[in-house]
């Protein structure tokens, strides 16, 4: 678990970091924080052991720590944890791992 975080996901849960909204648009606006979009990105910093499958094995979790991945708007659950946000994921709620 990085940072030391206090939380251990169950089993195909992950703990995302989200990333911090963007201030600014592309035409240079600066946005409110009332205006911002919740990020849908984030940094995986804590992953659960995989979903027990019906022949008792554990599935293989396709993310890792470290990982920055894109997610559902509306998927999994927000946490607050020692004054940190984050944002606990089903990993078939992941969209998408981001690469380069």
């Amino acid at each position: 678990m990085a940072k030391g975080i206090k939380l251990r996901p169950l089993d195909d849960r992950v703990v995302v970091s989200p990333l911090a909204a963007e201030e600014m648009t592309a035409g240079g606006i600066v946005l409110p924080d009332a205006a911002r979009e919740k990020p849908q990105r984030g940094k995986v910093v804590a992953v659960g052991i995989g979903k027990l499958l019906d022949s008792g094995a554990r599935g293989e979790l396709s993310v890792a720590i470290g990982d920055e991945v894109i997610y559902g708007k509306y998927g999994g659950s927000e946490v607050e944890v020692d004054g940190e946000e984050y944002k606990i994921l089903r990993e078939s709620d992941i969209l998408a791992k981001v690469t380069g």
